[in-house]
């Protein structure tokens, strides 16, 4: 695998210092990266880190891409290390791959870590696109199998990725996996969001709202709670130990708009239908779940964001072999909760693997 660093990266425009105090932000479209050279790697904003721009077309907002990071930091050079599968991190809505503890846990157990940031995400937000935004989940496995082209043919003698997902971007990746069933070797998903909170009235009721709306005028916005709950946990600004990007990983959750709800609640659909995934799949997921006003303790010990209980009701239907392993102390992101809770979830992931998925491992 080549390691050459195109000179010609990008840089990230500074963060100017009224957005350092973590006040209530909305995009800045002066803070987004530059289009990477095609085909280049170049230096990430992660140390240790590279990125590569995927062009992807352009849809009615302009130009989209999508932005593969490979963790650049040796690995163990151990016989039972050699030739273990790659790992293909997707992260979830309002979010981007800012986690270098987590990559390293990969690393250190002899896995070459990469990272994708979604069209309109991130490393991949463009000045003209509403952040976030699309009509339908399935545009996604464009990026996704792009990604895993470039993972193959830079590990050549290894086998198929495991594919590490959290929330939005777990949903993602069980829908890509039912429709590219030899293109990964196992699933990891984290807290994936599989079903509406609330259950079937609640996603009856999201239908009803979007559905006409969303033939009407996709792009609006719905008037639904955006709470900065979740990022007060995660955020070194507040109570959390992630120095994260205040335009990637704002406060508040970008705008949910009706087309994209709507893409979201169908796939909630067809997990609930059932899906037929023949590769094992193991489900991370806090012990407990949380909703407040206000943020409490209580929101870096539990899940604030998804009802745990009803994620692991939908989790058996999606494959025949599913694993739910519940992680007490958890938050919703259960890999940016406090460290000792994602050291056991780690180990538990590599234990998982080393039962049910070996030649992940071989």
């Amino acid at each position: 695998m080549s390691s050459e660093v195109s000179a010609d990266a990008p840089a990230l425009y500074p963060v100017p210092a009224q957005h350092r105090t973590g006040r209530a932000f909305e995009t800045d479209r002066a803070e987004l990266l530059e289009e990477g050279p095609e085909g280049a790697w170049v230096s990430d904003v992660l140390a240790g880190c590279v990125r590569r721009t995927i062009p992807l077309g352009a849809d009615n907002e302009g130009p989209l891409s999508a932005t593969l990071v490979r963790m650049d930091e040796p690995r163990p050079d151990r016989p039972e290390t050699q030739h273990r599968a790659p790992v293909l991190h997707l992260h979830g809505w309002t979010d981007y791959f800012y986690n270098l503890p987590m990559a390293r846990s990969w690393a250190h157990a002899g896995h070459q870590f990469y990272a994708l940031d979604l069209r309109k995400y991130g490393r991949s937000l463009r000045a003209s696109q509403s952040p976030g935004y699309v009509e339908d989940l399935t545009h996604y496995y464009a990026e996704i199998n792009e990604a895993v082209r470039i993972i193959g043919q830079e590990n050549p003698q290894a086998p198929a990725p495991i594919i590490h997902a959290h929330s939005t971007g777990g949903l993602v990746a069980a829908l890509w996996a039912q429709e590219h069933p030899d293109a990964a070797g196992a699933l990891v998903l984290n807290a994936p969001w599989l079903e509406v909170p609330g259950d079937l009235p609640a996603r009856a009721a999201v239908d009803g709202l979007v559905s006409p709306l969303s033939h009407i005028n996709p792009t609006a916005a719905l008037r639904v709670p955006r709470l900065e709950n979740y990022w007060e946990s995660l955020s070194v600004e507040a109570h959390g130990e992630w120095d994260l990007h205040p335009a990637w990983r704002p406060r508040k959750s970008f705008p949910m708009t009706a087309g994209w709800m709507r893409a979201v609640t169908t796939g909630h659909r067809r997990v609930y239908e059932g899906l037929d995934l023949s590769i094992p799949v193991l489900v991370l997921l806090s012990a407990g779940t949380v909703y407040r006003r206000q943020w409490t303790p209580e929101y870096q010990e539990n899940d604030g964001v998804l009802d745990v209980e009803l994620l692991a009701r939908r989790a058996v239907r999606l494959g025949h072999l599913v694993t739910v392993a519940r992680v007490p102390g958890a938050m919703h992101d259960v890999f940016a909760s406090a460290e000792p809770v994602r050291t056991q979830a780690f180990d538990q992931v590599h234990r998982w693997l080393k039962a049910y998925a070996p030649a992940q491992r071989s």
